[in-house]
C-alpha cells in the first residue's frame, strides 16, 4: 500500500531563482512539482523528502531556465489487487459507496457491498440490506478488498479503484465486530435440553 522509493528526475529552475540557495530552491520545486502526482510504476507520490541536486544544471538555449537533475525519497501510495484495506465511507450514490482509502477514493459497487439485496437511500446516504437489515452509512469505517485498479497519471484523482466487501471479515466494522447478545435463562435451558437429547442418541 505505502512504499518508500528513490526517484530520479529533472526539474526546471526559472532564471529569477538563480540567486537563491540551490538546495532550498530545488527542494521547493521538487515538492511542488511531484507531490500529488501519479506514476503507474510507483503510485501516488504523497511526500518528497531527502531531496538532492545531481551534478550541474543545464541551461537550454532559447529558454533561459536551468534544468537540474535531482534525486529524492518518495513516500508513495499504490493499491494492489487482492489487498485488504481499511477505509471510510465518504459518499453514498445510487450505484454504491465511495470510500476514502488513504489519499485516494475507491468505489464499492452496490453488488459488492454485502451478501444481500440492498436498498440505496441517497437522500439520507444509507444503504440497507433487505434481509439482514445491515446498514452502511456515510462516515462508517470499513474493511474491503481491492478488486480493480486503474491509475491515471494525468489526473491522479480520476484513478479508478474498485473494492468488494462480500467476503467474511469484510464490510462495516459494525458488522465485523458485532457482539453476541447475552444468553437468557430460557435459552440456556433450551440449549441444555438439546444437548441432553444428543447425548441419549
Amino acid at each position: 500500500m505505502y512504499y518508500k522509493v528513490r526517484i530520479k528526475d529533472t526539474v526546471r529552475i526559472p532564471p529569477n531563482r538563480f540567486s537563491d540557495d540551490l538546495d532550498a530552491t530545488v527542494t521547493q520545486i521538487v515538492q511542488k512539482t511531484f507531490e500529488g502526482t501519479m506514476r503507474k510504476q510507483h503510485g501516488l507520490i504523497v511526500v518528497a523528502d531527502n531531496i538532492a541536486p545531481q551534478g550541474d544544471g543545464i541551461v537550454i538555449h532559447g529558454d533561459g531556465a536551468m534544468y537540474q537533475k535531482v534525486a529524492f525519497d518518495a513516500l508513495t501510495f499504490k493499491p494492489e489487487l487482492q489487498e485488504v484495506i481499511d477505509g471510510i465511507v465518504c459518499e453514498i450514490v445510487e450505484f454504491g459507496a465511495f470510500c476514502h482509502i488513504g489519499p485516494l477514493d475507491a468505489l464499492v459497487h452496490m453488488s459488492q457491498i454485502m451478501n444481500d439485496y440492498v436498498e440505496v437511500d441517497t437522500d439520507n446516504e444509507i444503504i440497507t440490506g433487505k434481509e439482514k437489515k445491515q446498514i452502511l452509512k456515510n462516515g462508517d469505517a470499513v474493511r474491503a478488498r481491492v478488486v480493480a485498479v486503474s491509475l491515471n497519471e494525468l489526473a491522479a484523482r480520476e484513478s479508478k479503484i474498485g473494492l468488494t466487501m462480500r467476503q467474511p471479515a469484510l464490510g462495516s466494522y459494525e458488522w465485523i465486530y458485532v457482539t453476541e447478545k447475552p444468553e437468557t435463562e430460557e435459552g440456556k435451558k433450551d440449549k441444555g435440553k438439546k444437548e441432553e437429547k444428543k447425548g441419549k442418541k
